[in-house]
């Protein structure tokens, strides 16, 4: 029986995908998939582009130790098979692609499909390629917009077919906006606030891209706190008042602060 399957690389799919929505590459935490938009649209592309219908969908993706809830809940979809590779101490999948090589082989010479559609940009699938073509499997291979960046050119050239997806077509896609109760963006520590960079000790240090009156206050107020603390240690006792912070700061010059 003819039958068309998918083949989704997660990481490139993440980083390229939020790239084309956000303008750069955002962290996983940062990228929200809609599990059963992305596999109907999958499912149509596929069929749409093959005439064939599904196999199944294959989703190629790493983790450190064991699924996350996101890569769980794409594995309870109806017609999708979640294989895992593992990732480094760096963040990069290790033995996705040898995965998605052994399956799409294993899957040619099986005859279980006629067609396949591959989402990667991965040249290391290259080679993989190839082999099933002399098979009589038909790749059509999909990249995210701009392909010519986003997806080796040599892989380009040896699939049946090459398709891109611009950002309107990733609507089962979105990216976290800053949280709106004022606890900062995604990804900053709690006590850093956008457009400022943290010192070692943990005090605001220069402010990117100009200091603000904001920028100032925060850095006026943890100031503040550190010569109290330094008073109390100096003196044993807590100032009562907030005039006793200019006291404060004459044992911390005396103590040759910066």
């Amino acid at each position: 029986m003819d039958r068309v399957a998918v083949f989704v690389d997660a990481g490139y799919l993440y980083a390229e995908g939020s790239r084309a929505l956000a303008g750069r590459p955002l962290t996983r935490s940062a990228v929200v998939l809609d599990p059963p938009s992305a596999v109907s649209v999958l499912t149509h592309f596929a069929r749409e582009q093959s005439g064939l219908p599904l196999l199944r969908i294959y989703w190629y993706d790493g983790t450190a130790h064991r699924p996350t809830r996101a890569q769980v809940a794409l594995s309870e979809e109806a017609g999708v098979k979640l294989r895992l590779g593992r990732l480094d101490g760096g963040g990069r999948q290790k033995g996705v692609d040898a995965l998605m090589a052994s399956d799409l082989v294993g899957l040619a010479r099986n005859r279980a499909m006629t067609d396949c559609v591959l989402l990667t940009g991965d040249d290391e699938l290259r080679v993989a390629v190839a082999e099933i073509q002399q098979l009589g499997v038909r790749v059509h291979l999909l990249a995210i917009a701009p392909a010519a960046r986003s997806q080796s050119r040599l892989l380009r050239q040896e699939a049946d077919s090459v398709h891109e997806w611009s950002a309107k077509d990733l609507a089962f896609m979105s990216c976290r906006s800053p949280d709106s109760s004022g606890r900062g963006e995604p990804g900053l520590r709690r006590s850093e606030t956008p457009g400022m960079s943290l010192r070692p000790d943990g005090l605001p240090g220069g402010c990117v891209g100009g200091r603000t009156a904001g920028a100032r206050e925060v850095t006026r107020q943890a100031l503040r706190r550190m010569l109290i603390r330094e008073f109390a240690a100096r003196t044993g006792r807590r100032p009562r008042r907030l005039a006793h912070a200019g006291e404060c700061e004459r044992l911390h010059w005396e103590r040759g602060g910066v």
